[in-house]
C-alpha cells in the first residue's frame, strides 16, 4: 500500500511475521502437547493444573506488554515533540502492546474463572487479586477507548500516554497482592527470590509455556503495530482527499472537527 505522500507500508506478511508465525504456532502445539500429556496431574489440584499452563503465562504476557506500553508512552511524551515520526511509533507501539495486554488480561480471568469452578467450588470470589486484575483489565479497555476519541493524533497521543502511565501503577498491586492481603488465591508460582510452587515436569512445562506464548504476543503485537500504521495512513489520506475538494469547491478550510464526523 503506498499513501498520497509517496510512503509505501506493507499489507501482507513479511518473511519475518511469517516465520515468527509458524514458530508460535509450532510452540503452541508443543505446549499442549506437554500440558495436557506429559505434564502429569497435581496431588491436590488434579487435572485442573494444567490450566495452570496457560492462566500464568497469559497474566505475564499482560504485565509485559502493559510494560511496554509505560515505557512507549514515557518515550513519546519526551520525544514526541522534538521528533514527530519518532513519537506517532512510541504511540503505535503502545497502543499495540495495550491491545495484547488487554487480550491476555482476558483470558488470565477466564481460566482463573474456570480453576476457581473446580478449586473454590464457584466461578468468582470477591478476591483481591481478582478484584484487582478485574480493576486492571477495565483500566486498560479505558485507555483504547481513549485511543479512539476524536482528536489531533498527537493530542490523544499525549492524553493517551498519560494514561498508560497512571494504569500501570496497577501492575505491582495485581502481582504483589496475594504477599500484601489475606487471599483465596494461591501464591505465586513462580517469583523471583522465592523457592518454586511447583517442581519437576510441571515446572519445565510451565517455564516452556510461558516461551511458547511469548512468541504468541510478538506476533500479535507486530501485526496490531502494522495495522494501527495503515488506519492512520487510511485516516491521512482520507483527511487530504477532503481538503482538496473543499479547495477545488472553495469551500471553508476543513478542520479535525470535520473530518471526525
Amino acid at each position: 500500500m503506498t499513501s498520497a505522500k509517496g510512503r509505501s507500508v506493507k499489507m501482507t506478511a513479511t518473511p519475518f511475521t511469517r516465520a515468527l508465525g509458524f514458530l508460535a504456532l509450532a510452540a503452541v502445539a508443543v505446549m499442549a502437547l506437554l500440558g495436557l500429556v506429559v505434564s502429569p496431574p497435581d496431588v491436590v489440584q488434579g487435572e485442573a493444573v494444567r490450566m495452570l499452563y496457560l492462566h500464568v503465562p497469559a497474566i505475564w504476557i499482560a504485565y509485559g506488554s502493559f510494560a511496554v506500553t509505560s515505557v512507549s508512552s514515557l518515550l513519546f511524551l519526551r520525544r514526541g515533540k522534538r521528533r514527530e515520526d519518532k513519537g506517532r511509533h512510541y504511540d503505535r507501539l503502545g497502543g499495540a502492546a495495550a491491545e495484547v495486554g488487554v487480550l491476555f488480561t482476558g483470558v488470565t480471568l477466564i481460566t482463573g474463572m474456570l480453576w476457581g469452578k473446580v478449586t473454590w467450588g464457584t466461578y468468582w470470589q470477591w478476591d483481591a487479586r481478582l478484584t484487582t486484575t478485574v480493576l486492571l483489565f477495565v483500566t486498560y479497555l479505558g485507555y483504547l477507548a481513549l485511543r479512539r476519541l476524536p482528536a489531533d493524533p498527537v493530542v490523544r497521543g499525549r492524553r493517551a500516554a498519560i494514561m498508560a502511565l497512571i494504569s500501570f501503577i496497577n501492575v505491582p498491586i495485581v502481582h504483589y497482592s496475594v504477599d500484601w492481603w489475606r487471599t483465596l488465591h494461591q501464591k505465586a508460582s513462580l517469583s523471583v527470590g522465592r523457592r518454586p510452587e511447583i517442581t519437576g515436569e510441571m515446572y519445565w512445562t510451565l517455564l516452556y509455556s510461558a516461551v511458547a506464548v511469548t512468541f504468541v504476543a510478538v506476533w500479535l503485537v507486530t501485526h496490531r503495530y502494522r495495522v494501527i500504521r495503515l488506519e492512520e495512513i487510511r485516516d491521512e489520506e482520507m483527511l487530504t482527499a477532503l481538503i482538496s475538494q473543499r479547495v477545488s469547491q472553495d469551500l471553508p478550510p476543513v478542520s479535525d472537527g470535520d473530518f471526525d464526523e
